[in-house]
């Protein structure tokens, strides 16, 4: 018997994203527009309307982006936040992106984290969450969320992680309400709607 293999990788589009590899982004809104154009292209490419990336927190410099790979994939676990994170740690080869001799690690993601990716952020070792788009956001046009604590900012800063919300809210809420109006699909476990 063959054993299953799975491999991560980005799709050839993104490098195209990032114009300057170099470019030093200086402000969480610089982060988070990149982030949303992770997430607007990947909709452009038939996937899902979510995008994220991992910043070096105080020189602003890209460590990995990260786009929602679940329709390209059929594996649900591939969220932007994922995706990022998986790419960071092998980028810097530490499963602990919070290790010492470490620079502080912040991920930005289009939309605030759902169940799953919330559980995952206090392991990945990042110090640092900035969020666009609300939870309510994504469950409003369809999107399960999972069960998250009311608190969970709290949980996480409790954890020294930081949590900024609601930078360019707006347009991130946007780009959820653009793939809708593309006719794009809601993907639930055992259960998918279109709007």
């Amino acid at each position: 018997m063959e054993l299953p293999s799975y491999r991560l990788q980005l799709p050839d589009w993104v490098g195209a994203c990032i114009q300057e590899p170099d470019k030093i982004f200086h402000t969480v809104e610089e982060r988070m527009e990149l982030a949303i154009t992770l997430a607007v292209n990947n909709i452009n490419n038939n996937g899902g309307p979510f995008g994220a990336a991992i910043f070096e927190q105080h020189s602003g410099r890209l460590v990995a982006p990260g786009v929602n790979l679940v329709l390209q994939s059929n594996c649900s676990v591939v969220h932007a936040e994922i995706v990022a994170i998986m790419l960071a740690q092998q980028k810097v080869a530490n499963f602990d992106l919070g290790a010492e001799g470490l620079p502080g690690y912040e991920l930005v993601t289009t939309t605030e984290p759902c169940a799953m990716c919330l559980g995952a952020i206090p392991w990945s070792g990042i110090n640092s969450l900035v969020c666009g788009a609300r939870d309510e956001d994504a469950r409003s046009i369809g999107f399960d969320e999972g069960d998250k604590p009311e608190n969970w900012t709290h949980k996480l800063q409790s954890r020294s992680i930081s949590v900024t919300r609601d930078i360019l809210r707006d347009k991130a809420k946007g780009v959820l309400q653009q793939y809708i109006d593309a006719g794009g699909i809601i993907y639930n476990g055992r259960v998918q709607i279109t709007k």
